[in-house]
């Protein structure tokens, strides 16, 4: 009797306490924050970079395709529109060959 009476009232001050306010804002915080670390750091949210001895493009064309954006032509320069002051500057040359 005396051990069944005991369980009773354990188990009376477990469902008094789960139903205090502050036992309810620590398990949903818990919750939250194991939802959290599981979806910012899942295998499935790794970033996929690559060295820059491999990733070495000609242009920010090819980089931008190989990144997985749609490429789309620029418009042509207007007529009316004034030449750039200024020297004109040659291309840069990348010493670096892959």
């Amino acid at each position: 009797m005396g051990h069944s009476m005991a369980t009773g009232r354990f188990a009376n001050s477990m469902s008094s306490a789960l139903r205090h306010p502050g036992v309810i804002a620590l398990i949903v915080a818990g919750v939250t924050i194991a939802a959290m670390l599981i979806v910012d750091h899942g295998p499935w949210n790794r970033a996929k970079t690559q060295p820059a001895h491999v990733a070495m493009y000609a242009t920010t064309g090819e980089a931008a395709r190989a990144a997985g954006a749609a490429v789309l032509p620029t418009e042509q320069k207007s007529p009316v529109e004034p030449e750039r002051p200024g020297p004109k500057t040659s291309p840069t040359v990348n010493p670096v060959t892959p």
